[in-house]
């Protein structure tokens, strides 16, 4: 946990936070997306984290994929921007957060393949049909989707929202 998140959570407690935050579909040259298995519960996820204060997400991407995963990376594109009820998350602590995730595909540039061991203790590489069976949080299916779909433009949820209605 940052300083800052830290202090946040000093004076609102456990309360529900929305958190702008990144997360990478690192790719290799078979296509495979590189996961990280999440020591807390053991499922698998994207590297990612949250973005800092004033911190440009791009920078805040590089940052938090080379914490956790020990490669330097290069951006692709942005594969979309993911938020909503699947990406709420309450920890075993009683925080809560729902976070709004701009989704980078990168590929690895440097560096040397090593699982951070604060919050990832293994990283592997998935082709689309081993994702499938995989024990992921909520949030990871569409985004894999979308990651292995491929489109030329970024994804994003289509609003159901109209003037009017709460």
């Amino acid at each position: 946990m940052s300083d800052y998140m830290r202090g946040l959570r000093g004076r609102v407690g456990t309360t529900l936070l929305e958190i702008p935050s990144v997360a990478l579909a690192i790719r290799d040259g078979a296509g495979r997306v590189l996961l990280g298995r999440y020591l807390a519960d053991g499922r698998w996820l994207l590297p990612g984290g949250a973005v800092e204060p004033l911190e440009n997400p791009a920078d805040a991407a590089l940052r938090e994929g080379h914490e956790e995963t020990g490669l330097h990376l290069e951006l692709l594109r942005i594969v979309g921007v993911y938020g909503g009820p699947r990406c709420r998350v309450r920890y075993p602590n009683g925080d809560e957060i729902a976070f709004v995730a701009t989704v980078f595909e990168a590929r690895a540039a440097g560096g040397a393949e090593t699982p951070d061991g604060e919050e990832l203790d293994r990283l592997r590489w998935f082709d689309r049909e081993a994702c499938a069976g995989l024990n992921t949080p909520a949030w990871v299916p569409p985004i894999l989707a979308d990651v292995f779909a491929g489109a030329a433009e970024a994804a994003f949820a289509a609003s159901d929202w109209q003037p009017g209605r709460s």
